[in-house]
């Protein structure tokens, strides 16, 4: 009887930490996680294998290890995930775009400014590497590299922010900053207030 119960109750568990509030909102959850995931329960585990890892393009729910307080968000480049981190050892997981090369950068950091639709001016050193680039790119413009939301991160230029090219979630190429997809930068902005402590490793 409790392995029914849980089992029927743990949809609406992942409704309520998603932040979803309808039947509607639970199919899109679902959607998001490959039938893989779905038939094996709905979180995974933060050490699960590089092959499960790559199936998941959604946001998720996975265990997480103690260490981290809730509210905090956790970056790791080696995965290509961001976490949210949940009481009760729990996270959500977000895939991302990572730094390339000379780029890769790691530390403790925290937000200090968020952004909806933010404007995006590329770096000298991006329109040396591209002179093709525009000088500035207006906020809402369907062309900005920085997508919906950026959120940013300490006294640097880098940002977790959305992406004009959703293709590039999961691969290594940006100049520093966290790409997410749209959907997902824009569930992680209202969840993270200022002052949020962010930790990036490899």
């Amino acid at each position: 009887m409790a392995a029914r119960f849980w089992k029927e109750a743990k949809p609406v568990l992942v409704m309520r930490i998603l932040g979803l509030s309808s039947a509607a909102g639970l199919a899109v959850a679902l959607i998001a996680l490959p039938a893989g995931h779905v038939s094996a329960g709905l979180f995974d585990s933060v050490t699960s294998s590089h092959q499960q890892r790559s199936r998941v393009v959604g946001r998720h729910l996975v265990s997480f290890p103690p260490g981290y307080e809730p509210g905090t968000v956790l970056v790791q480049f080696i995965r290509a995930r961001l976490y949210y981190v949940l009481p009760n050892r729990r996270a959500i997981g977000y895939p991302i775009a990572t730094p390339k090369g000379d780029a890769r950068w790691s530390g403790e950091t925290h937000v200090s400014a968020k952004k909806v639709n933010p404007s995006w001016t590329p770096t000298a050193e991006m329109r040396r590497e591209n002179p093709d680039l525009p000088a500035h790119v207006p906020g809402g413009h369907p062309q900005n590299p920085l997508g919906v939301r950026a959120i940013y991160l300490g006294k640097s230029l880098y940002r977790i922010h959305g992406t004009d090219a959703p293709w590039s979630v999961g691969q290594a190429v940006s100049h520093g900053c966290i790409r997410m997809y749209n959907q997902n930068v824009a569930d992680l902005y209202q969840r993270v207030p200022i002052g949020t402590r962010v930790f990036v490793t490899w």
